[in-house]
């Protein structure tokens, strides 16, 4: 068994899996901040206006995040949690680059 998750960015065969804490219904689509629940797990703390139903929220979160980190919406899933706030994204591709990409904008946009 592995300890709690301390970053929301984690590399993974095939790309990276990424952490996500979504808030659908809110004033814009933004990435907020970095969040740590009760257990100590670490995740994004992303809103979107869509609403959560129909997928909407999690559509707004797929464009979103490909806008912000330049990838195609193709390239993101959800790999766990699609009916709850808390997922876990699959980014396909070379994951220590991805991962280097997302944590050069984290240090750039001081989340």
């Amino acid at each position: 068994m592995t300890g709690p998750r301390i970053d929301p960015i984690r590399v993974a065969g095939d790309g990276v899996e990424v952490a996500v804490r979504l808030t659908p219904r809110a004033r814009r689509n933004r990435i907020e901040a970095v969040v740590a629940d009760a257990a100590g797990e670490v995740a994004f703390k992303i809103s979107v206006f869509a609403p959560a139903e129909g997928g909407k929220a999690n559509a707004a979160l797929i464009a979103l995040l490909a806008k912000t980190w330049r990838l195609p919406k193709t390239a993101i899933a959800i790999a766990a949690g699609p009916a709850s706030r808390s997922k876990r994204l699959a980014l396909a591709g070379d994951g220590p680059a991805l991962a280097a990409r997302i944590a050069a904008w984290r240090e750039e946009n001081d989340v």
